[in-house]
């Protein structure tokens, strides 16, 4: 795969399409590398009529690893947020955005439709008020607006993220985490089998392994805040896609990005969680097609219907969605949406309950 110098780091990337036509850029989420995103996925889109890119994030795969920065910053960032300071951080999502604006520069594309998943859809609102002038439209998957107000991740989640990162050396744990992480986020009505989950992880640690990456890149995420206010400033066509059943971004945080981002469509697909099952591709594909259409039209004729794929049993029908215009989600600005405490205390009170489940476990290592 080629790379590219831009923001003053090195983008490892993969393109796919024509160059002649609009690009599509997507953002994947903490510590996963570009080929988390399906394959399968970057094809249909290219069938669609888009030129398709998909890079490694800084700190993550082959891009730039920030080792300057390898004294851990985690701790000092979660105790400056506790406090309500602004966290020290080596790098912040908008430095993220700004690596994905300069690959575009490197790639010689004026404007581009901007897709991205979990970390990566916040890294996209980035791009989108940002960046205006780059984004053609803006496709946020199973990300988050940063409302303190907005519920947490489910227990089971906390206590696989918790646990430490197994050695470089140590390939038997390493699969074994990453075959779990996968069983926790994965989508209850679209369950990828086991091997398959192998295969993935086998084909990532072998690609890149750096768990020190993902602890700056989730400082970066906790530093970020509320972008409420500045989700409000997107003036371009926007989807929001979140499974009703992620246990790790809740679909409150779908519903409350969808709000504040004018015009935005709402999809809540049924029994996805926080994963990209290949049975919900052509779903992924639909939404972000959707969001570039309103943006610069159809490009192609409606593909012909694609023959039903096999599944193994059990079997599972075409996944519910739910679409709905921003005019239905706008937020009350009188009452809170969540029943959470209010504004800097329930971040307090989360971020304490985190730190000392952390300290617990530190001690015992």
């Amino acid at each position: 795969m080629p790379k590219v110098r831009a923001n003053g780091i090195e983008i490892e990337y993969e393109s796919f399409g024509s160059e002649r036509d609009e690009a599509i850029l997507l953002i994947m989420g903490l510590g996963a590398q570009l080929t988390q995103w399906p394959v399968e996925l970057c094809r249909e889109l290219v069938s669609r009529g888009y030129r398709v890119i998909r890079f490694d994030n800084r700190d993550t795969g082959l891009s730039s690893r920030m080792e300057r920065d390898r004294a851990l910053v985690w701790p000092d960032a979660v105790l400056a947020l506790m406090q309500g300071k602004s966290a020290f951080v080596p790098y912040t999502l908008t430095d993220m955005a700004a690596d994905a604006a300069g690959l575009l520069d490197a790639l010689d594309i004026p404007r581009a439709h901007i897709v991205g998943a979990s970390m990566g859809g916040m890294i996209a609102q980035h791009v989108a008020f940002d960046f205006p002038d780059r984004t053609l439209s803006l496709t946020s998957i199973m990300s988050s607006s940063g409302n303190p107000l907005l519920p947490p991740a489910r227990p089971r989640v906390y206590s696989l993220f918790l646990s430490p990162a197994p050695a470089a050396h140590d390939h038997g744990a390493i699969v074994a985490r990453g075959v779990k992480t996968y069983e926790v986020l994965g989508s209850p009505g679209f369950p990828t089998d086991r091997e398959t989950l192998r295969e993935w992880v086998i084909r990532d640690a072998s690609r890149a392994y750096y768990p020190a990456g993902v602890m700056r890149q989730m400082a970066a995420v906790m530093a970020d805040g509320d972008r409420r206010a500045k989700l409000r400033r997107i003036a371009v066509p926007a989807t929001v896609v979140h499974g009703e059943d992620d246990p790790l971004v809740p679909v409150a945080g779908g519903l409350d990005t969808a709000a504040n981002i004018p015009g935005a469509e709402m999809r809540v697909v049924q029994g996805m969680g926080h994963d990209m099952p290949i049975a919900l591709v052509p779903v992924i594909a639909d939404a972000i097609v959707a969001a570039a259409e309103r943006a610069t039209g159809r490009k192609h004729p409606a593909p012909a219907p694609v023959a039903e794929p096999r599944f193994t049993e059990p079997r599972f029908t075409e996944p519910a969605i739910e679409v709905s215009p921003a005019a239905d989600l706008a937020p009350d600005a009188e009452a809170p949406v969540f029943n959470a405490p209010p504004g800097r205390v329930g971040l307090k009170l989360r971020f304490m309950s985190w730190w000392r489940r952390l300290m617990g476990r530190l001690k015992k290592l």
